[in-house]
This record gives C-alpha cells, structure tokens and sequence, in this order.
C-alpha cells in the first residue's frame, strides 16, 4: 500500500475529553496504513476558535466539530457544502489547499444507522439542537417531511424551524410533556437530547411498534431504549449514529473507504472496557 505523506487532524469542542472520535479515527488511520498521522481532541471555546483556525497549518486534512462549534464555524469558512447549509450545522472542516469546506456527515450518520429498508412515513424528533437539524434531514431523505417534534419551549425553538424552512420540511412542534403518550403511532423517532435527559420520559412508555435511535450512548443502552424495548420496539444505540459519521469523515479526509468493521471494533472496545 502506498503510505501518504503523514497529516494531522482532530475533534475540536468544549468539553471535549469524553470524545470518542480520536478512537474511531485513529482505528481508521491504522487499518488504512496511514502511518504517521495523528488524529487528536483539542478542547476549543466558541471564543477560542477563529484564532484556532488562522493557527493551522498546510499539515492539517480536517477537523471534526461538537458542540458548541457546529455553528460558531459557519463564519469562518470559505465554503460550505449544501447539505451542511441546509441544515446550518457543520460537523466536519475540510482543508482543500487554503481553502476551508463545511460539510455535515451527521445525517449520513443518522441514515446510515436506521439502516431502515423502507420509506419513513411517520416519525418524531427529541430536542431541537442541531443534531435536531440533522434528523429533520435525514428523516427528509427517508421520505418523512413531516416528523413531530418536541421540544422543551416551542418558543425557544426558532432555529430548528428556520432549519426545516430551508430543508422544505414542515415539522408539527409540540412540547415535550406530551411525547411519552403519542410516540407510540411513529415507525422512526430519534432522540437528540443530551444524557439522561430523556430519562423522564422513559417512564411513561406504553405500547411502541417502530425504531428508536437515541443518539445519547452514554450510559449504554440509555434507560429510553431499554424502556422504547420493553414496550416492544426495536432501539439502535447512539453510538451506530457516531461510528457512522467518522466513516463519512474519514472517507473525506483522507480519500479512502473506511474500514468499518475496524472502526466498530475498536468502538466496542472501548465501549465495553
């Protein structure tokens, strides 16, 4: 195998130790052949992050972004693909020469996760973030432009709604105290809220048919999918969502098919030590 000359690439976010990126990428790296390059977590504010930016150098292939910088680096950017535009979230930083391309690998994640067969027709989203965002979109490519959403404030939701605006979608929004009794009708819900948020929820499940992704995978399995189980549906873990969108990022970056089943070894290592 021809060995590239080595570069260098991270994760960015605050906090950001908890990262599991630098386990995926460096899996991916190793697999690849890709001897010398360095794959690490750098803890970056919002505030820190232009000066961060300007401080890179030619060595550099891409950043991966998590919160809270999926849109504070909008601005600093040269170009920004489509789909990353649409939905007004950047998770992956591209170094093409001097030029910086925004892309969003997270709805490839989401999609690629469900691994559903079939057209959506019926779906909800939790919360109203950006990976909120991202599930509108990849929810969109399943065929559901009509998911409910719930969110804590319907008022505090305006740029999840200036998001699907953009996408073409048209989100009914309810608030979340009314989840636990209607989610039962939806054949795909993704919970984009933070750990154990949902937890609340899980509690008042009843009867559900369709297929959870609880993109929190921490702790795993979440007391939402063991509960989203126990009710009888089928629950796909978090961390299918974040294997996913490295695979699209190292795709990206480094110009080669992932190796997944690396990838998701060296995950579920990690996971279960």
């Amino acid at each position: 195998m021809t060995v590239a000359a080595p570069r260098r690439a991270a994760v960015l976010g605050h906090p950001v130790a908890h990262s599991l990126s630098p386990v995926l990428h460096r899996a991916a790296y190793a697999a690849l052949g890709l001897d010398g390059w360095r794959y690490d977590a750098v803890d970056v504010t919002e505030d820190e992050l232009p000066e961060f930016v300007r401080g890179l150098d030619p060595s550099w292939t891409g950043l991966s972004l998590t919160m809270p910088l999926k849109q504070t680096v909008i601005p600093l950017l040269d170009h920004v693909e489509p789909l990353a535009q649409v939905v007004g979230a950047v998770n992956t930083v591209l170094f093409q020469g001097r030029t910086l391309v925004g892309a969003n690998t997270d709805v490839h994640g989401i999609v690629a996760a469900l691994a559903l067969d079939r057209p959506v027709t019926s779906a909800a989203v939790l919360g109203a973030g950006a990976t909120a965002s991202s599930s509108l979109a990849a929810l969109a490519q399943l065929g559901c432009t009509s998911p409910v959403v719930y969110v804590r404030a319907i008022a505090r939701a305006g740029a999840l709604m200036r998001a699907a605006h953009r996408m073409g979608v048209t989100p009914v929004y309810r608030t979340l105290d009314v989840a636990p009794q209607e989610l039962g009708g939806a054949e795909v819900v993704i919970s984009t809220l933070p750990p154990h948020a949902a937890d609340p929820l899980a509690g008042d499940l009843t009867h559900v048919a369709g297929v959870l992704l609880d993109v929190a995978y921490d702790p795993r399995p979440t007391a939402l999918s063991v509960a989203w189980a126990a009710a009888g549906g089928a629950a796909v873990g978090g961390e299918q969502m974040l294997l996913h969108q490295a695979a699209e990022q190292v795709r990206l970056m480094t110009g080669h098919p992932a190796p997944l089943a690396a990838m998701s070894a060296a995950l579920e290592d990690k996971l279960t030590s």
